[in-house]
């Protein structure tokens, strides 16, 4: 092993922690792979020492506040607007109007093109508009960090990876995601990576569990149980973890629906049964723009002409028409164990490991670089 990982390694428990900018220094030094190195050798060590079981992973993530400011986004413009565009900003005047600029432009010029369809950008407008209208006799509007923005519409050009990112309630910050694996054992990590804030957790999801799965089974350890929040749910993940032989306790999220009030799905056959006994057949399976993978089912126009219930049912349509997410079953299957009594007992677990991790790292100064990845 290297002297330099020996270096992390050798600092003794009763030992003060190093300060934050050293370790923010020391970081800015080595490669990546370096670390990666440094942290699968700390959780053999820990795997030695029985503090890690490995059975049951529980994941969660956390934005954590990139190192820049809203008051230096740039609108990112047409590519063949780009340079006149940099050549207007470098000769714009701050006394005409007082803006507060990056000393050095970080981003490529693919992170300053626009890319944004002209369907979104007319959407982001509206928004805005609507936004501006609520936000423009509140104090502190003409901020522009208090403004709406947009991934689309603006970058960072101290940090082009940032990205702007919201929660209700809060403000617009630019953050990166920090997702994060806790051993249920004795609530040591497992596995921590930044990824982009604009990303979905369970986008992630994938990608995190391969790379921890392949960190356990080099330790021996045979992973059987997953722990999450309704943010990592989608019928993709579901499907994926039952391949992996892994059993996901992860709640649906709360735009899923399992089919229309009042029918009945029949396996055998592949229909939807309504109130009134008439088969909704199935018909073909589409993948829709967010790359969700839908299953189309309709009725015969003759059946539903004459049905007591049509315009409850119906409406001004003339067939009823159901699309219901390819991986139903998956669904089914996670639903049922996430009411069962053991998925009870798996999301008090939940709570009580990853969380008050999460709590300690965001809230040292030392040990929020872990988290930090600039």
């Amino acid at each position: 092993m290297r002297m330099d990982i020996l270096f992390f390694l050798n600092y003794d428990v009763d030992e003060p922690l190093p300060w934050y900018s050293t370790m923010s220094r020391t970081r800015n030094l080595f490669p990546k792979e370096l670390f990666e190195q440094v942290f699968d050798r700390v959780l053999s060590m820990c795997v030695d020492k029985g503090m890690v079981s490995g059975h049951t992973q529980v994941i969660d993530s956390a934005p954590v506040k990139a190192n820049a400011s809203m008051d230096s986004l740039e609108l990112k413009v047409p590519a063949s607007e780009l340079q006149s565009h940099l050549e207007k900003v470098r000769q714009m005047s701050s006394k005409d109007r007082p803006i507060r600029k990056a000393k050095e432009n970080k981003a490529t010029s693919e992170q300053q093109t626009i890319t944004a369809s002209d369907k979104e950008l007319k959407e982001i407008k509206s928004r805005n508009k609507k936004w501006s209208k609520d936000q423009d006799q509140r104090p502190g509007a003409k901020n522009k960090a208090s403004k709406y923005t947009s991934n689309k519409t603006h970058y960072s050009p101290t940090d082009p990876d940032a990205r702007i990112s919201v929660k209700p309630g809060k403000a617009r910050k630019l953050n990166y995601t920090s997702q994060m694996a806790v051993d249920s054992g004795h609530h040591v990590i497992t596995h921590i990576s930044a990824d982009y804030a604009n990303k979905k957790d369970n986008q992630s999801l994938q990608e995190m569990t391969g790379k921890l799965k392949r960190r356990l089974h080099k330790e021996g350890l045979l992973w059987e149980n997953l722990l999450a929040d309704a943010g990592y749910s989608s019928g993709e993940n579901y499907a994926f973890l039952e391949r992996q032989g892994i059993t996901s306790y992860i709640p649906k999220h709360g735009t899923y629906k399992g089919g229309p009030e009042g029918f009945t799905y029949h396996k055998e056959g592949d229909y939807w049964e309504c109130p009134e006994g008439k088969h909704v057949t199935y018909r073909t399976t589409h993948t829709e723009k967010n790359s969700t993978k839908k299953k189309f089912y309709l009725s015969l126009r003759s059946e539903c002409t004459r049905c007591p219930i049509k315009l409850q049912c119906l409406g001004k349509s003339h067939e009823k028409r159901i699309d219901i997410t390819y991986y139903k079953e998956e669904y089914d299957r996670a639903i049922a164990r996430v009411n069962s009594p053991q998925g009870k007992r798996m999301k008090a677990k939940r709570q009580s490991t990853v969380e008050p991790v999460f709590g300690t790292l965001i809230n040292s100064r030392q040990c929020s670089s872990v988290l930090n990845p600039a």
